[in-house]
């Protein structure tokens, strides 16, 4: 995979800081949006705006903004979000 390097017309962006709502995933049952997926009994399947995706157990299944949900792995969850306390 090839990098992008930096240039006279790339630009720094910062993640908005906004509040979600995540679920960890382990097993069927654990998020209702994570359907059982015909490769193997482990893994799910969760539709996202983008298409289909395949959850492995220990993803966080996250709800967008607008409603949607798609799966994150937890390296990268963890340095993404941090957990809000109300």
């Amino acid at each position: 995979m090839k990098s992008i390097e930096s240039g006279p017309n790339n630009m720094k962006y910062r993640k908005k800081p906004i509040v979600i709502e995540a679920t960890q995933w382990f097993k069927h049952g654990d998020h209702p949006m994570v359907e059982s997926n015909s490769l193997d009994s482990k893994s799910g399947w969760v539709a996202t705006l983008e298409g289909g995706h395949i959850v492995s157990p220990g993803d966080f299944i996250i709800t967008g903004i607008k409603g949607e949900h798609y799966p994150c792995k937890p390296d990268i969850f963890e340095a993404t979000y941090e957990k809000v306390e109300e």
